[in-house]
């Protein structure tokens, strides 16, 4: 073997078309021969140049050509290495909790407490004719004590040490995103809770307290049936009247404490609101129309006003002398507790915990079913 080219070796490979400057060359030594023709030991003639060979390759003394592949053809690289990763995450989009929103929300107790007592005042009295020796007349209050009981749920994180690190060649924080889906599960919880209670408990929603109203029944529209789709915008606030008609009635028997200008809330579900873009011949909507008569209104929206096919609204009266009508109650937003670490993984608990909506005023609410 010859390391450093050689006047021959250059000129076989320019004859055969392969210049490779200070290429390996791979030569045949022949011996030198005796007058008899037999090798003489420990002597060398000339290079053998019709068996030149170039390293890594395969020649014969009569082709340069290459033989036939041993591995898969191939004329590029794997496709993952030209795999973008985008570092915007996207979201699965999930139903809004709207129940805070639509109600009010605050906290009353700790998760220690399993039972709330709100104190319910009425006040009593009686007159009788004055007279200076007389003493009727009594002036008193009665007391009631109407209570809730606190329900507690959890989720649990967890996450190994070659999960997370896996995790992260594809830009993607794991224990960050577990802790926002428990937040978010135990958030989805709540908004449940808020709405139809725990069953089990003296624990109830802002759409099915005991204390509230049966629901009405809207009026049959001239387009047919109860439903808002194909009504006027005349129907519509008819339904709407009909519903703060039902709040002045059931609120000390003879109405008299709301006025149209009070502060209220029209809450339905998403596609109910969309009917109230029905427009009349004078290119009025329907909450155009409903404003004009309460011009205090807000619509807010939540998928629950929806049962099987059937859509709901609540009206509702956000407040009376100063007290709120409803509002969402939790004990526990979310505790996190102790993180847990194992050989090569960690646990993590939380907890949350509500006591439903508390209705202080049912007779504030009026809900119609059949939209």
């Amino acid at each position: 073997m010859r390391t450093t080219p050689d006047p021959r070796f250059q000129q076989l490979a320019e004859r055969a078309g392969v210049i490779i400057p200070g290429a390996m060359e791979f030569l045949e030594r022949l011996p030198k021969l005796a007058e008899d023709g037999k090798p003489i030991k420990g002597q060398w003639g000339d290079w053998n140049e019709a068996a030149v060979q170039l390293a890594m390759d395969a020649v014969t003394a009569t082709s340069y050509n290459q033989p036939t592949l041993v591995t898969a053809p191939n004329a590029s690289i794997m496709s993952l290495l030209t795999t973008l990763v985008d570092p915007k995450q996207i979201e699965i989009l999930l139903s809004p909790t709207k129940a805070a929103d639509v109600y009010g929300e605050t906290k009353k107790g700790t998760w220690v407490d399993q039972t709330v007592a709100f104190p319910v005042i009425e006040n009593t009295g009686e007159v009788s004719a004055y007279g200076d020796w007389n003493e009727d007349g009594r002036s008193d209050f009665n007391a009631n004590w109407p209570q809730r009981q606190a329900a507690l749920w959890q989720t649990i994180t967890e996450w190994g040490d070659l999960e997370v690190e896996r995790y992260g060649l594809a830009r993607i924080d794991a224990i960050a995103r577990k802790n926002i889906s428990s937040a978010n599960t135990l958030n989805r919880m709540a908004n449940l809770v808020y709405f139809y209670g725990w069953t089990g408990l003296q624990n109830y929603g802002g759409l099915n307290d005991p204390g509230l109203a049966a629901a009405l029944t809207p009026a049959t529209k001239v387009a047919g049936g109860t439903g808002w789709i194909n009504a006027l915008p005349t129907e519509i606030l008819a339904d709407i009247q009909a519903c703060y008609f039902a709040l002045q009635s059931q609120t000390t028997g003879t109405g008299g404490n709301l006025e149209l200008t009070d502060k209220m809330t029209l809450a339905l579900h998403p596609q109910s609101e969309t009917y109230l873009a029905n427009t009349n011949s004078f290119g009025l909507t329907a909450m155009e129309m409903i404003r004009k008569v309460f011009p205090s209104l807000t619509v807010k929206t939540a998928v629950q006003y929806l049962s099987g096919t059937t859509y709901s609204l609540q009206l509702i009266v956000d407040e009376i002398e100063g007290q709120r009508t409803m509002e969402c109650a939790f004990n526990e937003k979310m505790r996190a507790h102790r993180v847990i670490p194992a050989m090569s993984s960690f646990r993590q608990k939380k907890t949350a915990g509500a006591w439903g909506t508390i209705v202080y005023r049912p007779n504030a609410v009026a809900l119609m079913s059949g939209i």
